[in-house]
């Protein structure tokens, strides 16, 4: 979570609500949250150093802006340019299918087309961002962190036409 917060830091100055949306709306894929986790983590950034806190007064309220500082950009860079870890491609929610054997044949079918459903309700979200991305693309001269965030939107969809496809290919299976 530390090193999300610093990436979209990076990008602009933002408060807690700022950055959860933030998340929710274009990295959940990869990282849910709540506002309890960003919490946690922005505390620990700002106990690091890796980030700073300025209060402004907007619409009679006081709101708490956050910021990146140099150590964090720091922090971040030496994160960002680390190798990736392909340990965190585990999916817990296997074993879900791998005990599946002790459900219910009638709850299987059940599980696995409702899980199928919500896979596609993604996927098409997905597909709108690519097809919207592509065309922002496009447009842009050379803007790199663009072309990467709009890669991981391409990993998700496809992710998500894989998952339905080996679904569907389980739930043919158990039908027969």
């Amino acid at each position: 979570m530390e090193n999300i917060i610093l990436g979209l830091l990076l990008l602009k100055a933002r408060t807690i609500y700022q950055l959860r949306k933030r998340i929710n709306d274009g990295l959940n894929l990869m990282y849910s949250c709540s506002t309890g986790s960003i919490q946690a983590a922005i505390k620990k950034l700002l106990q690091n150093g890796h980030i700073s806190v300025s209060e402004i007064m907007e619409d009679g309220k006081l709101k708490k802006i956050y910021s990146i500082t140099d150590s964090g950009k720091d922090y971040f860079n030496a994160w960002v340019n680390s190798p990736i870890d392909n340990g965190s491609a585990k999916n817990p929610e296997l074993t879900k299918i791998y005990f599946m054997g002790f459900a219910e044949n009638e709850t299987r079918v059940r599980l696995i087309e409702k899980h199928i459903s919500d896979l596609q309700k993604i996927h098409y979200d997905l597909e709108k961002i690519c097809n919207g991305g592509a065309t922002v693309l496009s447009e842009m001269q050379n803007n790199d962190i663009f072309f990467y965030q709009f890669q991981t939107a391409k990993y998700g969809r496809d992710l998500m036409q894989f998952n339905i496809e080996w679904y569907s290919r389980l739930l043919k299976n158990i039908k027969e």
